[in-house]
């Protein structure tokens, strides 16, 4: 009884403030000085810019001043003796005062008498100000004391170091910018509930700077990605996210209807066959940052809808692939967090050593100790399958049954960077097949940290195995495979026209942001992820 009179004194108190704040906004409209009728607002500086910019002065003007030596000093003749140096030293900067005008968030605010003090938060950082009655004004200064944590603010004036040492602005002139309505999470526990920051993100970003500095991070790693594709010659393009066969991967697709057309179409699972019909064309080198959309689970790395890097090379095969993707997550590591060594939770990942190659078959021979190139049919692997109790479908063959073996064995192994190669053909339809074994193709996926990074291939390009492919896919659907493809007529008449030969890839970017933002789950580096709706 007592925590439900707790709870509803406190909604009862949140509730008057939330309307302390209305009337506040009804007074300052009434005044004439209505925050929502400003359309723009001249920053010169963010605070880390006014920070460094001061910094810089002090070290150019102050430059062989030595520090006031206090020792042997009573206490009060040392106080003195460093208010002296103090006011000799802001005297000097004062002259050359660095004046500013910056814009952001008031986060704190301390009001004493005649002067207070008050903390604004940009996209850089945060500096404090001082704010007086003399600086401002008489009604400017009793229009600030009403104020309250959350709103936005212009504030101009000179940048200064506190005696305490801290920079900050002393405001000449102070603008409301925006009134907030709401009241903010409490400053030193932020926003702690990890449900409502994933709902309200906002809130998020503004009271937890790890989150703001993960999806700078992440931007960061996309734009660099970009830079080396870039450098490798590499053209961006875009696909379409609306088609009628959504193909290029084992995955259940989203459904819509386009009423223009009455006709119904789905959500791409992958980018992969439009970008190939590109290939086809002629563009030889090309790739697509964008979201897919696959109907399935939700889980700490996975989200219904997430970011696709695909890219795909004309006269290459799976290893200059390989060569390519070591060399790009190397870089991105550098380019982003300034070195290749870096940790994920407890485990140092090392991006600066060659990466692990091995066939899938020598990884369940290392860690699951069956050799399934002596495994001579169907029948035999699926008596494996039992004895290790691993689950499969009636309709799965040995090479399926391989693959259950590499994941349920092997992948928690693979946590230093691995290439596992040579996948078996039935659960690789667009890729081609190794010339000296046909029953394995030219496939490998890259793990790191037990995760699948990326997919890729030597891209199948014979139009009639193709076909062949696609209809042992279009059967696997007919016995009950809800992630089988099926077969695509356009794309089949671009690989009759020709396709050369090509080597592609499929990144998860949210998968790399994880790990290179020490995130534990994929919704901590997606700004909006997937959750299930409060009504």
């Amino acid at each position: 009884m007592g925590n439900q009179n707790n709870q509803n004194n406190q909604e009862v108190d949140i509730n008057q403030l939330l309307k302390v704040r209305r009337e506040k906004l009804a007074n300052l409209q009434a005044e004439g000085k209505d925050p929502f009728v400003i359309t723009k607002y001249n920053q010169t500086h963010h605070s880390e810019d006014a920070k460094n910019e001061y910094i810089a002065l002090e070290e150019k003007l102050l430059a062989g001043r030595p520090e006031v030596n206090t020792d042997g000093m009573e206490e009060a003749d040392a106080r003195a003796a460093k208010k002296e140096d103090y006011e000799a030293r802001r005297a000097i900067m004062d002259a050359n005062a660095i004046h500013v005008s910056i814009a952001g968030r008031l986060m704190s605010k301390r009001v004493m008498g005649k002067a207070s003090f008050g903390n604004v938060q940009d996209r850089d950082g945060n500096i404090q100000l001082y704010v007086s009655k003399d600086g401002i004004g008489e009604e400017a200064y009793a229009d600030f004391k009403k104020y309250d944590v959350g709103d936005i603010v212009g504030i101009e004036g000179y940048v200064f170091r506190t005696m305490m040492g801290e920079i900050s602005v002393h405001v000449e002139k102070i603008t409301l910018l925006t009134k907030s309505l709401q009241i903010l999470p409490e400053k030193y526990h932020g926003l702690t509930n990890t449900d409502m920051r994933y709902r309200q993100r906002y809130v998020d970003l503004i009271m937890n700077n790890e989150a703001k500095e993960t999806f700078i991070k992440r931007s960061k790693i996309i734009s660099a990605i970009r830079r080396y594709l870039g450098e490798q010659d590499f053209m961006e393009v875009e696909t379409p996210m609306l088609v009628a066969n959504p193909g290029g991967a084992a995955a259940r697709p989203f459904e819509t209807h386009f009423n223009a057309l009455d006709e119904d179409l789905k959500l791409r699972i992958s980018l992969e066959l439009y970008l190939k019909r590109l290939i086809v064309g002629g563009l030889e080198r090309v790739y697509e940052i964008g979201r897919v959309f696959r109907n399935e689970g939700l889980d700490t790395r996975h989200n219904p809808e997430f970011t696709l890097m695909e890219l795909y090379q004309a006269y290459t095969d799976y290893h200059g692939m390989m060569d390519l993707t070591e060399n790009m997550f190397r870089y991105v590591a550098n380019e982003v967090l300034g070195t290749t060594t870096f940790k994920y939770g407890d485990i140092e990942l090392d991006f600066g050593k060659p990466f692990a190659r091995l066939t899938m078959t020598e990884a369940v021979k290392q860690y699951a100790g069956v050799d399934f190139d002596q495994v001579t049919s169907d029948e035999e692997a699926k008596k494996l399958a039992k004895e290790r109790h691993i689950e499969y479908e009636d309709f799965h063959t040995k090479g399926h049954i391989l693959n259950l073996f590499f994941e349920e064995f092997c992948e928690e192994h693979m946590v230093q960077p691995t290439f596992i190669m040579d996948h078996p053909i039935e659960i690789s339809p667009l890729t081609k097949k190794k010339p000296d074994d046909p029953t394995k193709v030219e496939r490998f996926e890259l793990f790191i940290n037990g995760w699948e990074m990326c997919n890729a291939y030597s891209e199948l390009n014979d139009p009639i195995d193709q076909r062949e492919r696609f209809a042992l896919q279009d059967a696997n659907a007919a016995a009950g495979d809800e992630e089988a493809e099926h077969t695509d007529e356009d794309f089949l008449n671009a690989l009759e026209i020709g396709m050369a030969p090509t080597g592609g890839i499929g990144y998860g970017i949210d998968r790399l942001v994880m790990l290179l933002t020490d995130s534990p789950a994929i919704r901590d580096v997606l700004l909006f992820p997937t959750l299930k709706s409060l009504s």
